[in-house]
């Protein structure tokens, strides 16, 4: 089941800790995808916090929020990019989006698959999305004062199962939030140090998060091809008399 919009934009907007994670996950965004000029950008669940470095340069940036969460209007005092969306009709044609974020859409998705092969669709031949979800192992998924807290935890090998079996091939890992989620001062104060030494020591294994990087490859036709050779002109008026011949 989807989180409340109010209560996910109060996390991270409102709260220190929320703003604490939007900084660590969004620096590994950032790092993965530097720009995105002239391009598409879609997001999913709750993903504004990591698309405003795309607004200046991207071709259009499209926030998608599920109708079981709800919406609001993003970027404050800038035109409205967000769209009420159903999970598995997402309101985009076919192959438009070259890269997509997803963040508290999977997890807490009812129809997981469908939802998938929905993001599948949009994205363009070699399009990228970057699935972010709560780490089964890390200390976030085991807490409810997060929105990571909510929803089907994963591991590694569980998430890039389930994109193979959807037609993506998983590129890269990487993770986040290796601080405690934890609202003392302690802790918020000295998250950089903790996100630095976290992707150090593991890639993934004591982070709060796991980010995947997955792509479309769009296969290649099977089966023979078989030409049908033309006609030739000459087998094609064969019969007709000649001019000037005088028919049988």
């Amino acid at each position: 089941m989807h989180l409340d919009v109010l209560d996910l934009r109060n996390f991270y907007y409102r709260t220190q800790l929320g703003r604490v994670a939007q900084r660590a996950i969004r620096t590994q965004v950032t790092a993965l995808w530097p720009e995105a000029k002239g391009q598409t950008v879609a997001g999913f669940g709750f993903a504004v916090p990591l698309l405003r470095p795309y607004l200046a340069e991207a071709r259009r940036v499209i926030a998608l929020m599920p109708a079981q969460q709800g919406v609001m209007p993003w970027p404050a005092r800038m035109p409205n990019v967000s769209v009420l969306c159903e999970e598995t009709l997402l309101p985009l044609s076919t192959g438009l989006v070259d890269k997509m974020i997803v963040m508290h859409g999977l997890e807490t998705s009812d129809y997981g698959g469908s939802l998938l092969d929905e993001i599948y669709r949009v994205l363009g031949p070699g399009g990228r999305v970057m699935f972010i979800v709560p780490n089964r192992r890390g200390l976030w998924s085991r807490s409810d004062a997060t929105p990571f807290g909510f929803g089907r935890p994963y591991s590694l090998s569980q998430l890039e199962t389930q994109l193979r079996r959807h037609g993506f091939t998983p590129e890269l890992h990487r993770a986040a939030l290796f601080s405690p989620p934890s609202n003392r001062r302690f802790w918020l104060r000295t998250s950089g140090f903790w996100e630095g030494l976290g992707r150090k020591v593991s890639s993934y294994l004591a982070g709060g998060v796991l980010m995947i990087e997955a792509s479309k490859q769009v296969p290649a036709p099977r089966g023979r091809v078989s030409r049908n050779a033309l006609r030739s002109s000459l087998e094609a008026l064969e019969g007709v008399p000649a001019s000037g011949a005088k028919p049988i």
